[in-house]
């Protein structure tokens, strides 16, 4: 089993950075995929970005790409989401989850077996 931890959450005004960390514990990550989603007040979660556990491009959906960069440190078994040019929409609730292997319904979709607690991010405009 593993146990997911996000931090690097905050308070920035719109057009700055943010990084994320997602931090797992109990087992090695290296064979997980990891994906990032996010839940503003009102809306569903959705996805943000994903990382396959076999390397490879990783997925972005269209709002992010440009801005956001999913990447990982297995030494460290830590994903990181880094955010650059935050926009007043990107505010959220952000939520690592992980599945070992591959994930039904790819991985961008919500079907993953664990989950982080979430790390909020507000962006002022």
């Amino acid at each position: 089993q593993v146990q997911l931890v996000e931090s690097g959450g905050g308070l920035v005004q719109a057009g700055g950075s943010l990084r994320l960390s997602c931090a797992a514990s109990g087992r090695t990550f290296n064979d997980y995929t990891v994906g990032w989603f996010r839940q503003a007040p009102g809306k569903e979660r959705g996805a943000v970005a994903a990382i396959n556990w076999t390397g490879g491009s990783p997925y972005y959906v269209d709002s992010v790409k440009g801005r956001f960069t999913i990447s990982r440190d297995n030494a460290k078994n830590t994903v990181y989401l880094q955010m650059n040019n935050l926009k007043p929409e990107d505010t959220a609730v952000y939520y690592c989850a992980a599945e070992q292997r591959g994930v039904p319904g790819g991985p961008l979709s919500t079907k993953y077996d664990h989950w982080g607690q979430g790390t909020q991010v507000t962006v002022a405009s």
